[in-house]
């Protein structure tokens, strides 16, 4: 019995860890973008670090809101876009990658 709960309980800790991070990005059409976060297992990212990062450079960082979302002022010349939840839970979206 104790060998069948230890089994259990292996099992429902790994799956509670077994979700990845998910971003989408848009440009607004009116010089900002929107990001919108979340998890595959459909988790909130309230409260998620957001990074824009520009030629190696960070140069904006806020979190994610109570809707999973980030607006901020779309900056001039290519950079990337990171939602970062942790270690194995990054996304990264190139400016390029961002569409309307």
């Amino acid at each position: 019995m104790i060998k069948k709960t230890i089994f259990l309980l292996s099992i429902l800790a790994s799956s509670a860890f077994a979700h990845s991070a998910i971003m989408n990005c848009f440009d607004n059409a009116d010089e900002t973008i929107t990001c919108e976060g979340g998890f595959s297992d459909g988790s909130s990212a309230n409260g998620v670090y957001f990074i824009i990062e520009q030629d190696g450079k960070e140069i904006y960082e806020t979190k994610m809101n109570e809707n999973s979302e980030v607006t901020f002022k779309k900056p001039k010349g290519e950079f990337t876009a990171i939602l970062d939840a942790g270690e194995g839970h990054e996304v990264y979206i190139k400016s390029k990658d961002i569409t309307q």
